[in-house]
């Protein structure tokens, strides 16, 4: 696919969301550096990724004790409230970062409100946003709709862009469908958003036909041979799909952009849950401290985000729930 023939379709926004997405009086467009990973890797079909750096080995003792983690809020997490209200949630518990969902930009703005709100409030209240979801519908798009769907996910990158965001995350098909295909999308997507200075990030869901595995989602980004590929880890997939811990630790960190934890509920076996399912950290049984000890170990410095969509939390005080996952996300990442 020449992404050259899809600029005629990156013309085509609602109205709406077009003035939302101008520079607003007083308000730059941001435009983000490219933002490639300094260290080199070879790449080696069906295998994992060897890296090549002269700087001290991801298992030191050094760095083990030196990684820091940065707390996030996937609004997931409180999805009935409004947007801007989870992000005063999300500040107000304690989060120095927020994952917001697309969709929910679009329907403030379908319902009178502007980008600019989102600017304002993330301002407001010192949130920063280090990865948007989602870029739907690429992968499994006929040629006649894969046009219309990388103008979409343009459009969605220029969001990201404008709101200071460097990543958002690229879902794969829910169905069947040949990784060939994927990984040749995939690498569009990624050339399509490095004028922005936005990457997608490769996610894998346990529940889809399409990739479902830790080290499947690994192979896809190893395949593209490109330096700005990377994946989501997630704790609730990786359990559900019985994707080995020890594979997360042969990952380089700089590929990891993000990482969503969770907790699976206790009673169903691994492989028939889906995203209800997901509990509060700690209420379940992933051992959420062997993958925060191996982030430790690879070196891995980034985002915690707390994601969950259990229909039953989501009916508590927002507030109240907020107050109980940051603090068992601090007791988690405070542990030795």
């Amino acid at each position: 696919m020449e992404l050259a023939k899809v600029s005629r379709y990156l013309q085509l926004r609602p109205n709406r969301l077009q003035a939302g997405l101008q520079p607003q009086p007083g308000c730059a467009k941001t435009k983000l550096p490219h933002r490639s990973p300094p260290i080199r890797f070879l790449f080696h079909a069906g295998t994992l990724f060897d890296q090549v750096d002269d700087r001290q080995p991801p298992h030191s003792p050094e760095i083990t004790r030196s990684v820091t983690f940065r707390l996030c809020l996937n609004t997931s997490t409180i999805q009935p409230q409004p947007l801007l209200e989870k992000i005063r949630l999300a500040a107000e518990a304690g989060f120095e970062a927020i994952e917001l969902w697309i969709n929910d930009i679009y329907q403030h703005v379908g319902q009178g409100g502007e980008v600019s709100d989102v600017e304002k409030a993330l301002a407001d209240h010192g949130l920063v946003v280090p990865s948007m979801i989602a870029l739907r519908q690429w992968g499994e798009a006929s040629d006649l709709e894969y046009p219309l769907m990388l103008a979409e996910a343009g459009r969605r990158m220029e969001l990201a862009a404008r709101l200071g965001c460097p990543f958002v995350v690229a879902t794969p098909p829910r169905q069947p469908c040949p990784q060939s295909q994927l990984v040749e999308r995939y690498k569009d997507l990624l050339q399509l958003g490095r004028p922005l200075g936005v990457r997608p990030t490769f996610e894998y869901i346990s529940f889809f036909g399409s990739v479902s595995t830790l080290d499947q989602a690994v192979s896809i980004v190893e395949a593209t041979a490109d330096e700005g590929a990377t994946l989501i880890a997630d704790a609730f997939h990786s359990w559900n799909s019985g994707s080995r811990l020890e594979l997360l630790g042969q990952i380089p960190a700089e590929r990891i952009s993000h990482y969503h934890i969770d907790d699976a509920a206790l009673g169903i076996p691994a492989g028939q849950q889906t995203d209800p399912d997901r509990v509060m950290i700690g209420d379940g049984p992933i051992d959420l401290a062997a993958e925060i000890a191996m982030l430790r170990a690879i070196g891995y410095q980034g985002y915690i985000s707390l994601e969950l969509f259990n229909r039953q939390l989501w009916q508590q005080d927002p507030a109240e729930l907020l107050e109980l996952g940051i603090k068992r996300l601090r007791e988690l990442v405070e542990q030795p």
